[in-house]
């Protein structure tokens, strides 16, 4: 039976991926069984079954080959889900009807637990008139909040969290407004921003030349393209979005380029889609296929590489035909195309295995290199499948020759594609992998630098009691394994250490040979000038990037996890925002001085009565426990619910104040009610409510009842001495990250985007 390499490891399997019955029951008794589980339902479709069942086992055993989260937890379980990541839906159309009609395509979509794209250039910008109804148009943003709040409610009625990508042209009159529609820490909390930058418009910015905002032919405003390059640049140094995707590339270099338009992406970037296109994705791990780690001779085994390139493409095509889609028009798409994501995690591990230092110019090129083996036999793959089931049904070979990836590759590939066609029209991409990367073993996450080579966690244990452990880096564990406590080599880099420009040389050389694109975060210092901020941008542009993601650690969007470059020691968050934590729960004090607001509900008979307790901590007073009472029996179990778990939540410290967002993100799906001349979604919105005006009134949040800000200036009690960052919405841990384009606890694997 396979022994996980790390306690996290078998939790992550156990939380997100092991297969139980709706009680909770194990269906899955080990991981042996969710790869047989797996393996056995891609299987189904071949003539075969038993045959490549075994072969497919076989490429998961060990983690060799990690499918995408959602074939991990969904295949074969008989569940009406889909096996495809994410989604880029429907053009939307410039009409209030066609408006509603995609926002009914989406929520279906989240529902099955897809994440989804948009680009809403499509639609007219604010001020336009409308003809026939003697108005003027309220712009893309204002549609944008209505799909916030939808992602809101289908989180509240039990999906997994939603992911959404929303793209605008940088032409467009409304580009100013969506550029800094983040700044508001309280707007469009569900989407990721990317702005579509366009070559014209990198030209004009490096000869500081005019530049047009203009819609359906009108233009609206002309402006300097260096001020709005300038304004996308200070909302990204500041608030780390929007996003730049440079779209005119993406188009040029797409191998359907010849059949399709491409102006949105995913929710993390590394799939460019269509109309309807859907993203499958999985990940070949480099760090389980390198031969003699630390040796002079260690290398990747490249027969053992090719043979599961070779699998893993068969089973990604064979997803297409196994996995339900919450559209017709997505099932429609995905089978005319076949496109699939194959990536690699783990990359930066297998550099540090074979003795090369990541962000080096010798570790880019070892990287093309792999990335060309892997991109050559995923094609040759796809033939292969292509002379035993058939092309793509709208290939065309000379059209397909003569776009995309194919002007690179070699000879021998063409003509086999051209003699024989191709089964997928595209192979490649480099997608998010931080949970999956947790559960093989703690890989280096896709092709990011290792984030923190050793970490302590706490573990929460099945009899309520947390112990502490050592989580460690793969290629780290191997070290140990293999030289005890030898101290590590200098060439072993982390994430925190790493020159931005070195992030941009390693993301420019794997993009080279990927199909589609990459998800991958450029760690920025906190002290990075403007200017040299800038700078990382248009390197990206220059190197041949199909995007830009940074992060930089602010007082806006926090800090992340860091590592001191010489030591293994746990990652400690930074300081600056003068914020401590604790890690255990304070004792309750004899007594305690706090206020009781009374709360009327116009569906309720009864009125809702709110006791708030604080503690005052170095001076300054904080929120400890919280009563919720009401003569109305129906209310009783969930009002105590609420009442444990909040006194829980508050006990434990740190910036609370996400329970007040929390609570005022649910919609009753049977209408909310007007108080006080707002309109409020739920009850537990309103109780939200409550609790956010006592939060002011005590100085713990600055604000009057709507946006939230944390105070940095309010301390709170810390019991180990152990600063850290901002606390995981799932687990709770303060283990939060910026990687690959998504915050991701490094603790349970939770990421915003799915």
């Amino acid at each position: 039976m396979t022994r996980f390499a790390a306690p996290i490891s078998e939790q992550i399997w156990d939380m997100k991926y092991r297969l139980k019955e709706a009680d909770g029951t194990p269906v899955d008794r080990t991981v042996e069984d969710t790869w047989r589980r797996i393996a056995r339902s891609l299987a189904q479709v071949e003539k075969e079954p038993e045959v490549w069942e075994a072969k497919f086992f076989s490429a998961l055993e060990d983690f060799k080959y990690l499918p995408a989260g959602r074939i991990t937890a969904g295949a074969g379980t008989g569940r009406k889900v889909t096996l495809f990541n994410c989604f880029v839906m429907g053009t939307i159309p410039d009409s209030m009807g066609g408006i509603f009609d995609m926002l009914k395509e989406a929520a279906l979509t989240m529902q099955q637990g897809g994440g989804i794209g948009y680009d809403f250039s499509t639609i007219r910008p604010k001020g336009a008139p409308v003809a026939g109804v003697a108005a003027d148009a309220s712009g893309p943003l204002s549609f944008m909040d209505v799909w916030d709040a939808m992602c809101r409610t289908i989180m509240s009625a039990g999906s997994r969290r939603g992911a959404m990508m929303a793209t605008m042209r940088c032409d467009h009159p409304d580009i100013e407004q969506f550029i800094t529609a983040k700044s508001d820490s309280a707007r469009l909390r569900m989407f990721n921003l990317s702005v579509l930058v366009t070559d014209p418009f990198m030209e004009a910015v490096k000869a500081d030349g005019p530049w047009d905002l203009q819609y359906g032919g009108k233009i609206y405003h002309t402006l300097q393209a260096r001020d709005l390059w300038n304004k996308i640049m200070k909302s990204t140094y500041d608030f780390a979005e929007p996003g730049v995707i440079f779209i005119d590339r993406i188009n040029k270099a797409n191998n359907l380029s010849y059949v399709e338009t491409i102006a949105a992406t995913n929710p993390c970037g590394e799939q460019p889609l269509p109309p309807y296109g859907a993203c499958l994705l999985g990940s070949i791990n480099l760090a389980r296929l390198v031969k003699n780690p630390f040796d002079k001779d260690a290398g990747i085994d490249m027969a053992a590489l090719d043979d599961l390139v070779r699998t893993a493409v068969r089973m990604m095509d064979n997803v297409v035909d196994a996995s339900n889609f919450p559209l017709p028009q997505q099932a429609e798409e995905a089978q005319n195309k076949r496109r699939i994501g194959l990536g690699v995690t783990g990359l930066a591990d297998a550099l540090l295995m074979v003795g090369l230092e990541y962000g080096t110019d010798a570790a880019a090129a070892k990287a093309e290199e792999w990335l060309k083996l892997i991109a050559r036999a995923s094609y040759l793959a796809s033939v292969d499948l292509a002379k035993e089931k058939g092309a793509f049904p709208l290939f065309d070979a000379e059209k397909y020759l003569a776009s995309g990836n194919m002007i690179q590759m070699d000879d021998d590939v063409r003509e086999a594609i051209r003699s024989h066609g191709i089964r997928n029209a595209l192979l490649t991409s480099i997608a998010p992998t931080g949970t999956i990367s947790l559960y093989a073993g703690n890989v280096s996450s896709g092709i990011e630098p290792v984030f923190a080579y050793a970490y302590t966690r706490k573990v929460l244990q099945k009899d309520g009691s947390r112990t502490e452990e050592e989580v460690v880096d793969y290629a780290v564990q191997m070290w140990r394994d293999k030289f005890g406590d030898a101290p590590l080599p200098g060439y072993f880099v982390n994430a925190q250490t790493l020159a931005p420009l070195a992030h941009v040389k390693m993301q420019a050389a794997a993009q080279k040979w990927v199909d589609s694109s990459i998800s991958k975060t450029i760690n920025c210092p906190e002290d990075i000038s403007f200017e040299a901020f800038k700078d990382v941008y248009m390197s990206a542009f220059e190197s041949g990037c199909k995007g830009c993601t940074t992060y930089r650690p602010n007082d806006v969007t926090g800090s992340v996890l860091s590592v001191s470059e010489s030591s293994e020691k746990a990652p400690e968050a930074d300081t600056g925002a003068e914020v401590i934590y604790m890690a255990e729960p304070l004792d309750r004090p004899q007594a305690l001085e706090g206020h009781t607001y009374k709360l009327r509900w116009p569906d309720s008979e009864h009125a809702i009565y709110l006791t708030i307790n604080d503690i005052l901590i170095n001076g300054h007073r904080r929120p400890f426990e919280v009563f919720i009472n009401s003569k109305n029996m129906e209310h009783y179990a969930w009002t105590l619910a609420l009442t444990r778990m909040i006194s829980a939540v508050f006990r434990r410290g740190g910036d609370v104040s996400f329970v007040v967002e929390e609570l005022k993100a649910v919609f009753d799906p049977r209408g909310g009610a007007w108080m006080q001349g707002k309109y409020i979604p739920s009850i537990l919105a309103a109780i939200g409510g409550v609790i956010e005006q006592h939060l002011i009134r005590i100085g713990f949040i600055e604000g009057e009842g709507m946006g939230l800000k944390s105070d940095p200036q309010k301390q709170v009690v810390n019991l180990d001495n152990a600063p850290r960052g901002k606390a995981c919405p799932s687990c709770g841990q303060f283990d939060m990250r910026m990687v690959e384009g998504c915050m991701t606890c490094g603790s349970c694997g939770h990421s915003k985007c799915g």
